[in-house]
């Protein structure tokens, strides 16, 4: 399989001594950050930059994780722990720096050690780039999994892709989003192990020949186009620096720098033509599929990232195995979402054609390592792929994926003989042209568990998309809702809440967040009330002298902070927000708004590239903003902010600020959401539908503490049957005139045309996400919302009972039920031994 590991298991090898990294006080701290100034900076302290310093408490603070890491490493393996690996093709673990100094108790101490050498560790946090590898949810789910497993204790890693540009970085000019490449590895990242000797051939093309030999029939995969993956490891701190795991990023490196012949010829370009095609493979997070160039790069992409992934899986497990027959009991491999499932195809051919395993027994080891984490149920976003594609690029995987469609079509067809529809509806391959492979299908029939991420979107799992594979596979597709790190969102995000919280009730909410319940005897504390509100004022000042700065709007921190903080789509109602926006300007105009409380909406989120109503949502909001923001009548009592280019750090900055959580997608849509989580724990109420796990959080705070509105699924699918939105529009003479603004020009100088598609898709050409439908309960929930705002104490009780009853939302508790239902394993203590969960 071409791969060389770095790694050699400690029964094979004798151990050298490792010391534990000493504790540090202040003195130790700062002759530790002056020894590594000097000796691997290289710079004079006296005369260094603070970007010097960045790297100098980075280089400390890498030194310490190293010494945890070699140690934690060695704890699985002498313990023999149930490896859990997690493919993902996003990760967004944000800047590491602070994390790191929290999860090792050394903020405060740092802290002094460098103001005592006339440094301030705030002005060192910018010096950090944040790693740009993902989009939004999938990315940060795999990296709070990561945290909580080397937290409490599990053998895991990580595996996604080292984009050179990640996620693109989001501009607005003239209110409108322009992407800019994120280059995050400009400047090399001192947190990154560079791996060069775990590397491995990953073939593409070729052809497939039959072969008989003396294991019988098998295949061979011929005259392959192959890439070389490089590794390098990006370390992952649990709490206390108990436990240290790590993603795997591989890059793409051509098999030879260039051609020789070419060069000689004088003819430069074409000599690196090959270096620079391969390499492109790991250039771009998601590079657009509107062409069969970009198809083709994403399919490459994905395949490219398990085939890596599984060589050094496999090679890991033979430098401690003699075989691959108990590898069920050894590996569990989750698949964040579909991009990863060609693990499935993949894993069967290493089986089959390189280990020569029988199918049917290669079929029940792989069955029993894999399981699925499903993220949607929008059937345009259900990946898939065209056959004529699948055959170009990996030919033997298209036979793989045939010869599994075979048997599982067989099964049905024996249980349910005659049922062609059935049998249709559950193939692998979508025979409507053009002939397609259905990832999600192969998913479910490769896993031994599917998990949806809320309570209902596993419950519409069941009951819609997938309701053939639940009755063929009963029990398969189980409920794990998602899970936030607190961790991360609170420790981090919020250091005043935090050590409010943890003066009260201690710091074992960090490893338990059901702790936080012992909060709730606070809500009578007058005291205590008074101290929560003092901390959300000073975030929401914080936040506004930020906006001030960048976009540059002066805002009102007594107003409601209203924040709308996530992807911009047409499904999360960015435009239901903006029509009750409008109305309230309206309201305002009009001389209504008497006892109305002064309220800021903040939205931020990135548009996809290619996505033109997303960004057109975005030019609307900014020109809503435009003419409100400096209209004299609106004044104080309305601000519009759109914050650009969100990202961890920014929603970090965002998050602890907020008084109203807006969580309005349609119902059926948001499969869980984790935005929710996060406004919810650092005390805001939540708006919104019945949709995720708006539900579960309303169940858990109590449903007086939200404002939750609309339909539920059912009564939705049954509105859809005779909606007609025009009768709304007609019919509701605010939302009329809302409309009626947007469409006439009022926020685009007199242009009819700009927001026309808006208009359209909501008013004549079906308004699909139920836009219109939902306007007029969302504006009475809106109305109480106000009421409420303006009772500060009460509004306070309610967002502390937030706070404190969010603990089932823990990633912990998520990563505990993956543990115990779908992986099998138990995570192992600091100490050596088994424990608990």
């Amino acid at each position: 399989m071409g791969t060389v590991m770095d790694t050699t298991a400690p029964s094979e090898m004798q151990l050298l001594p490792l010391e534990e990294p000493p504790r540090l006080d202040v003195a130790a701290f700062r002759e530790e950050l002056l020894h590594k100034m000097i000796r691997d900076v290289g710079r004079d302290p006296s005369f260094c930059s603070k970007q010097d310093w960045f790297l100098a408490l980075a280089l400390v603070l890498r030194e310490r994780l190293s010494t945890e890491r070699v140690n934690s490493w060695r704890r699985n393996f002498t313990h023999q722990a149930k490896w859990v690996y997690y493919l993902s093709m996003e990760l967004l673990p944000g800047r590491r720096l602070r994390a790191f100094l929290d999860a090792q108790g050394l903020l405060e101490t740092g802290r002094e050690a460098l103001r005592s050498l006339n440094v301030n560790l705030d002005e060192l946090w910018e010096f950090e780039a944040e790693p740009a590898l993902g989009n939004g949810g999938l990315g940060r789910l795999a990296a709070c999994i990561l945290e909580s497993m080397a937290t409490f204790g599990y053998a895991g890693l990580g595996y996604s892709i080292r984009y050179q540009f990640g996620m693109f970085r989001q501009k607005i000019e003239h209110g409108e989003q322009v992407e800019q490449p994120e280059n995050w590895l400009q400047s090399p990242s001192p947190w990154e192990f560079p791996r060069p000797y775990a590397s491995c051939r990953v073939q593409f093309r070729g052809h497939v020949a039959a072969i008989r030999d003396a294991h019988g029939e098998g295949y061979h995969w011929l005259d392959t186009e192959d890439v070389i993956a490089t590794a390098h490891d990006l370390p992952v701190m649990g709490l206390a620096a108990e436990g240290i795991s790590a993603f795997r990023l591989w890059s793409a490196k051509a098999t030879q720098e260039f051609d020789l012949s070419y060069f000689n010829k004088g003819d430069y370009l074409d000599a690196m033509e090959e270096k620079s095609a391969t390499e492109t493979l790991s250039s771009v997070l998601y590079p657009s599929d509107e062409t069969w160039m970009g198809r083709e790069l994403r399919l490459k992409q994905e395949y490219f990232l398990v085939s890596a992934s599984l060589q050094d899986i496999f090679s890991r497990h033979a430098q401690t195995y003699s075989d691959f027959e108990d590898l069920p009991n050894r590996i569990a491999i989750q698949l964040n979402d579909t991009h990863p499932v060609l693990a499935i195809p993949e894993m069967m051919r290493l089986l089959v054609d390189v280990q020569r395993l029988d199918w049917e027994r290669a079929w029940e080891i792989t069955t029993r390592i894999f399981s699925f984490t499903n993220h949607t149920l929008l059937a345009e976003a259900l990946e898939t792929w065209t056959v004529g594609l699948m055959e170009r690029l990996l030919p033997r995987h298209l036979q793989i994926i045939y010869e599994i469609n075979a048997r599982l079509l067989r099964a049905v067809g024996y249980q349910n003989p005659g049922n062609i529809d059935l049998i249709r509806r559950m193939s692998l391959i979508d025979e409507d042209a053009p002939r397609s492979v259905r990832m999600a299908h192969l998913a479910i029939a490769g896993s031994h568990k599917v998990n949806g991420v809320s309570r209902l979107h596993t419950g519409l799992m069941r009951r819609t998309l997938f309701r053939d594979f639940d009755a063929f596979f009963p029990g398969r597709i189980v409920p794990i809702t998602n899970g936030i790190s607190q961790r991360t969102w609170l420790l981090e995000a919020n250091p005043p809440l935090a050590r409010l919280i943890t003066s009260r009730i201690s710091d074992h909410w960090l490893r338990d967040l059901d702790a936080l319940k012992q909060l709730l005897p606070f809500v009578d504390d007058a005291d205590f009330v008074a101290e929560f509100a003092a901390v959300k004022q000073t975030n929401k000042r914080k936040l506004a002298q930020l906006v001030r700065e960048q976009p540059g709007v002066e805002v009102n921190p007594d107003s409601l902070f209203d924040m709308q903080v996530k992807r911009i789509h047409e499904y999360k109602r960015q435009l239901l927000n903006l029509l009750h926006v409008i109305t309230r300007y309206n309201l305002i105009r009009d001389g209504h708004a008497d006892g109305l409380p002064a309220r800021t909406v903040i939205f931020a989120g990135k548009a996809a590239p290619s996505y033109f109503m997303a960004k057109l949502i975005i030019h609307l909001i900014h020109s809503v903003a435009e003419v409100v923001n400096h209209d004299p009548v609106a004044g104080t009592r309305l601000k519009i902010v759109f914050v650009p280019n969100y990202d961890i750090e920014t929603a970090q900055e965002l998050i602890p600020a907020a008084d109203l959580s807006e969580q309005i997608s349609t119902v059926g849509t948001e499969a869980s959401g984790t935005g929710n989580m996060k406004l919810a724990l650092n005390g805001a109420l939540t708006i919104g539908t019945h949709d995720g796990a708006n539900d579960e959080i309303a169940d858990a705070v109590g449903s007086e503490n939200t404002f939750l509105f609309g339909r539920n699924y059912d009564q939705t699918q049954q509105f859809r049957a005779d909606y007609k939105p025009e009768r709304i529009y007609e019919t509701i003479p605010a939302l009329k005139r809302a409309l009626d603004m947007i469409s006439g020009g009022y926020f685009s100088s007199g242009d009819h045309a700009v927001f026309a598609p808006v208009f359209n898709s909501l008013v004549r050409n079906g308004d699909q996400f139920l836009v219109l439908a939902d306007y007029e309960s969302y504006v009475q929930r809106q109305a109480e919302v106000d009421k409420a705002f303006l009772d500060g104490h009460a509004w306070s009780r309610k967002a502390i009972r937030n706070t404190a009853n969010v603990g089932y939302f823990s990633i912990d508790r998520a990563v505990r039920e993956y543990a115990k239902s779908v992986w099998n394993t138990q995570p192992l203590t600091a100490f050596g031994g088994v424990g608990p969960g």
